[in-house]
């Protein structure tokens, strides 16, 4: 995907690190399971600092992205799909990137020259998985590449419904895996899969919207049930008489209760002494993430709305944390969540809000970002987003100075969704 590509610039002498953005957009596959991460350098450029060597740049990126994060943390057991320029291509650099775990996205940039095609028989030989970004048409030049390349990325956005039907026959004979770039609507998405397309990326599945038309089952409206309760700071009377409704949640906050409990002490027999030992807060997050785990059908691990979800509320509760509003993080942490639950259900966000009986601060972020809820969902929206400009404006707003601080943030927010 020919991206915004990280650029980051080596620090001056005396400084430690180096800013970076790390997105992370789902690439999913024929039945919608997640499959790989494409990781999304970006980097700002408010110090005014001259680029002069893309290597170094790229390099100093890769480094401090793995550094901070781990691999294990950035891309689970999923592969992790690297864009990479000429120079970087060319490099060594590349070479310390494990050829089991990442994918070599050789951009559209990229000048097909024999040196070209050579470097990328000794990675491909060396165990590498070359990926061929926004192919529009096939040239005698990447015909000679073709044979080494194990997935070739369309852009749907740049190409005429008739020519990616061409250019899919085309290709065929090369027996390359075919990606769907840029997948904005169902309808693309069903005739990418008819065309025998096997990958797939885009805010189709991203922002998500990958469930359509969901009836709310009785199961997640229990859930909703309970989550309103907690939300709401309910008596505990009536968040004991909600659980007693929903035995597998009961179940599972028993466990988790029994677990937090001292060796020394009774174990847990009642709702309501887990209620007490565990926490509104806790259930209530406990909660969000069961209900979206539930209603989408499949593993937390393997499903890009959990895992966009989660990954959303953490970087509002810890970009509130940052900020010092340390007494609305949990408030933050939800409205991440809720904010894709339209997505989950298929249906009008404000809808769904009504039954939840939030408070005005709530709805307002939600539906209008408004308050300090409403920026900090803006700003978890933007950095999902294929740009920094906003999320650096954003982070103007919110009073956040240093980038790094940003960083921090999303790293630990990524961190944290790799554990669930």
């Amino acid at each position: 995907m020919g991206f915004d590509r990280a650029r980051a610039v080596p620090p001056p002498s005396g400084e430690s690190g180096t800013a970076f953005f790390l997105g992370r957009q789902p690439i999913v596959g024929r039945q919608r399971e997640l499959v790989a991460y494409e990781l999304l350098f970006r980097s700002s450029q408010v110090n005014a600092a001259s680029i002069t060597d893309d290597v170094a740049a790229s390099a100093t990126v890769i480094q401090h992205a793995f550094a901070d994060l781990g691999m294990a943390a950035a891309l689970g057991d999923r592969r992790g799909y690297i864009n990479v320029s000429e120079g970087l291509l060319m490099s060594n650099v590349i070479e310390v990137l494990p050829p089991e775990r990442v994918a070599l996205e050789i951009l559209e940039t990229v000048r097909i020259s024999p040196q070209v095609v050579e470097r990328c028989r000794a990675l491909k030989e060396a165990g590498y998985t070359l990926v061929l970004d926004d192919v529009v048409t096939i040239t005698p030049e990447t015909r000679v590449l073709l044979p080494l390349i194990d997935t070739v990325k369309l852009d749907l956005m740049a190409l005429p419904e008739a020519d990616i039907s061409s250019l899919v026959a085309n290709l065929r004979p090369y027996r390359v895996r075919l990606l769907a770039e840029k997948v904005e609507t169902q309808e693309q998405y069903e005739a990418c899969r008819n065309l025998g397309f096997h990958l797939f990326q885009g805010y189709f599945f991203a922002k998500p919207a990958i469930l359509t038309g969901r009836m709310v089952t009785p199961e997640a409206l229990a859930l909703l049930r309970i989550f309103a309760l907690t939300a709401a700071d309910a008596e505990l009377d009536d968040l004991e008489r909600a659980l007693k409704q929903a035995p597998d949640l009961m179940l599972r906050l028993l466990n988790m209760a029994n677990a937090r409990v001292l060796p020394t002490t009774s174990k847990i027999s009642s709702i309501r002494n887990a209620i007490i030992v565990l926490g509104r807060a806790q259930i209530n997050r406990f909660v969000q993430i069961m209900l979206f785990a539930k209603e989408s059908g499949a593993a937390i691990k393997s499903d890009p709305l959990v895992q966009t979800a989660v990954m959303r509320g953490c970087l509002m509760e810890g970009l509130a944390i940052a900020r010092g509003w340390s007494k609305i993080k949990d408030r933050a942490f939800m409205v991440g969540m809720l904010s894709l639950v339209d997505a989950l259900f298929g249906q009008p966000l404000a809808e769904i809000i009504a039954r939840l009986n939030l408070e005005e601060d709530l709805q307002g972020a939600l539906l209008r970002r408004e308050g300090q809820l409403g920026m900090l969902l803006h700003m978890a929206e933007a950095s999902e987003g294929s740009g920094d400009k906003t999320a650096i404006s954003l982070m103007e707003q919110l009073n956040i100075k240093e980038l790094r601080e940003f960083n921090r943030v999303q790293v630990d927010a990524i961190k944290w969704a790799a554990t669930l």
